[in-house]
């Protein structure tokens, strides 16, 4: 069972990097490793696709489309939320965290521009330019290339490869943002 976490504790990282550079297979590994020891972790994926979470036909996508403006889904076992924006906004990044349950750390897929610390995870086999040369908010790179002579010494360098290594960092991270709030 998880304790509880204040409602005004935010502690928020984006994992950011381009397509196909694993930044899904990372959270995993990160989440499944801070849920091991007890921790609240919520996660905000952005798309810039539309997005199908119900098959068409269910009674849910069927009200929605009646014209709901949410559409609450629940069981034992899981809720889901989902707002037909309907032409408005899209929220903003405050907007959607005010939505979850506090947690101990919120990590964020995506969100590349968005000004908030984040975590890179770059592969040279991608074939696009690191972010971490031209955005101080990267504060820390996960990659599989060894260290760059010209890192910023404010960015932490950590082997892809060794995801047990990444953790650790992000669990030292957590414990300094805890001690400055």
């Amino acid at each position: 069972m998880q304790r509880e976490i204040p409602a005004r504790k935010r502690t928020v990282l984006a994992i950011t990097g381009t397509s196909g550079s694993g930044k899904t297979t990372l959270l995993e590994f990160l989440i499944a490793g801070l849920a091991g020891q007890g921790l609240k972790v919520n996660v905000i994926k952005h798309s810039h696709h539309d997005l199908e979470l119900e098959p068409p036909r269910k009674d849910s996508a069927r009200l929605r489309m009646a014209g709901a403006a949410e559409v609450m889904v629940a069981s034992p076992f899981r809720m889901a939320i989902i707002r037909e924006l309907r032409g408005a906004p899209e929220p903003s990044l405050d907007e959607q965290l005010d939505r979850l349950a506090p947690a101990d750390l919120t990590l964020l897929e995506g969100f590349k521009a968005y000004p908030i610390a984040k975590l890179e995870v770059y592969r040279p086999a991608s074939g696009k330019p690191p972010l971490y040369p031209h955005d101080p908010l990267v504060i820390a790179v996960a990659s599989d290339q060894p260290l760059p002579p010209d890192l910023p010494p404010s960015v932490a360098w950590l082997d892809l490869n060794q995801p047990q290594a990444v953790l650790a960092w992000l669990g030292d991270y957590l414990k300094k943002v805890s001690s400055n709030a």
